[in-house]
């Protein structure tokens, strides 16, 4: 079985988010990345199908802050292979990425065999809508199913069935052939840990192949004309004192709101 986990680097938004001097765009040299948590999933999930049915797991990134660092990380995990994209990625959205990235498995020798899963990260924090994913299914025609939670592998039949999520918590299972794209929302454990000095004896021993591609032409997309810091609405009131008088502090400003009768 060929996996492939398609990894996207995001702002940590554990860190102050400042804009930058144009306006319409986020500080690079204030910024700090990190790996999208449902990506981190979708390669936990990869790893467990390799170790249940074996095969090969292939992560492929473009080129971004830090993402060298991730790819070892993948390789210390149990990754086979890991490839970075380079080139000018200059305000590039969702359609974009998705056509870079069937660029990618267009090239020689990377089409997608019957046995072949590509897995991405059900969304990101700056792409809640999960785009790239079924841009990249229909460009490479095949079947899609995104909030995904759960993978088993027929591999007799050579189809996979697929647990979805929906809201309300409502669940639903459904049967697609291979290969296809799946947006993974949570692998069925944890993400594993790996300590670094495994990351770094991997770093002597392990290669990550780069790759130029050049970005897609004639797509349209968002145009960010400003962005804002959020402003703020107002400040909390520290209530001090004697259990007793916080509880009557707090009656009198629900009652002086309308929430209580006085």
């Amino acid at each position: 079985m060929d996996i492939f986990v398609l990894l996207k680097m995001v702002p940590d938004v554990v860190e102050e988010l400042v804009i930058g001097e144009n306006g319409k765009s986020l500080d690079p040299q204030m910024l700090r990345v990190k790996l999208s948590d449902p990506d981190e999933h979708a390669l936990e999930q990869a790893i467990l199908l390799k170790e249940k049915h074996k095969g090969t797991v292939t992560v492929v990134a473009m080129e971004a802050p830090e993402v060298d660092e991730i790819l070892f990380t993948a390789f210390a995990k149990g990754a086979d292979n890991a490839v970075k994209l380079t080139g000018d990625w200059t305000g590039i959205q969702a359609p974009s990425i998705a056509r870079l990235f069937a660029s990618y498995f267009s090239s020689a020798n990377r089409q997608l065999g019957s046995q072949a899963l590509v897995l991405l990260g059900s969304q990101a924090i700056d792409d809640l809508e999960g785009e790239v994913a079924p841009y990249l299914a229909e460009l490479l025609g095949v079947p899609y199913i995104g909030v995904v939670t759960g993978i088993r592998l027929d591999e007799e039949n050579k189809k996979i069935m697929v647990m979805k999520e929906f809201a309300g918590g409502l669940r639903g299972e459904f049967e697609l052939p291979l290969p296809a794209v799946l947006g993974v929302q949570a692998a069925e454990k944890p993400p594993r840990y790996v300590p670094v000095a495994k990351v770094r004896s991997v770093m002597k021993s392990s290669h990550v192949e780069t790759l130029e591609v050049p970005p897609p032409e004639g797509i349209a997309g968002l145009s960010i004309d400003r962005l804002f810091t959020p402003e703020a609405a107002g400040k909390a009131e520290m209530l001090e004192g004697a259990p007793e008088e916080a509880s009557a502090r707090i009656v009198e400003i629900l009652a002086e709101r309308g929430l209580l009768g006085r």
